[in-house]
């Protein structure tokens, strides 16, 4: 009898997330389910990973999972969840990541926690996926884990080529149908805000204005036009095509 694939699912909005627990559940319909998940929020941190300090991975009961899911929290970064699932609680098949509080499109991938867990499981030989919400008043998750399914079945059948993610966006409210997208060009544009403490000593709250990608193609249009979002990524920032160009213009060492 051909075993179960086993499913590392994690998060960055952390391990007592609803997000968290619908796609685990997901998971558990097609495979066995380890959870691994922050035992805080940890939103907007990137691929950070914590290397001065120990770290602690508690079993954690929640309610409302599968019985084959199990649950632990850490207390460290999202990515420090992958590594500890995958070194400590055996190799999964499968990383899925997610299912995120708003979404994850263009630029906003380079402070997504949510998408470090999928550039981590990527980083391991692993395939993997990352899955995020619009932002809603009810954020009901049940049309993106039903879909996260069916899409990481796919994946566990065939794979993804070497050094490939997925990520994924669900709009508001339940799809129209699926689109496969280029990342976009939308982004944040950061501002700093300077306000006053009781004492009058001043600090900085760090914000940021969404930009608008007219691009058709890409992941921002297809959510805002109320499609689900799937787009490969290639973990190789190599610019293949620019290589002769900075091999001409680079100063040797001496002379």
């Amino acid at each position: 009898m051909n075993r179960k694939p086993l499913i590392l699912v994690c998060n960055d909005d952390g391990v007592y997330s609803p997000g968290i627990k619908a796609l685990a559940n997901a998971m558990s319909t097609i495979g066995n389910v380890h959870l691994v998940a922050p035992d805080i929020e940890q939103s907007g941190v990137g691929h950070g990973i914590t290397i001065r300090r120990p770290l602690r991975m508690h079993p954690t009961k929640l309610n409302h999972l599968e019985k084959n899911v199990t649950a632990y929290r850490v207390d460290g970064t999202p990515t420090d969840c992958v590594v500890m699932g995958v070194q400590v609680l055996g190799r999964p098949d499968l990383v899925v990541s997610g299912i995120n509080f708003g979404p994850n499109l263009g630029f906003d991938l380079t402070h997504s926690g949510t998408f470090a867990c999928a550039i981590e499981g990527t980083h391991l030989g692993i395939p993997s996926i990352a899955f995020s919400l619009g932002f809603s008043d009810d954020m009901d998750f049940t049309h993106g884990a039903s879909y996260a399914a069916k899409l990481a079945a796919r994946v566990i059948a065939h794979g993804l080529p070497r050094l490939t993610v997925l990520n994924v966006n669900f709009p508001v409210g339940k799809p129209k149908g699926v689109r496969v997208t280029v990342q976009g060009t939308h982004h944040y544009e950061d501002n700093v805000e300077k306000r006053l403490d009781p004492a009058g000593q001043p600090y900085y709250w760090v914000g940021g204005t969404p930009s608008v990608d007219e691009e058709p193609s890409s992941d921002y249009a297809a959510v805002y036009s109320g499609f689900v979002s799937v787009t490969p990524l290639l973990l190789d920032f190599t610019h293949r095509t620019y290589l002769e160009t900075v091999r001409e213009f680079t100063p040797p060492l001496e002379g």
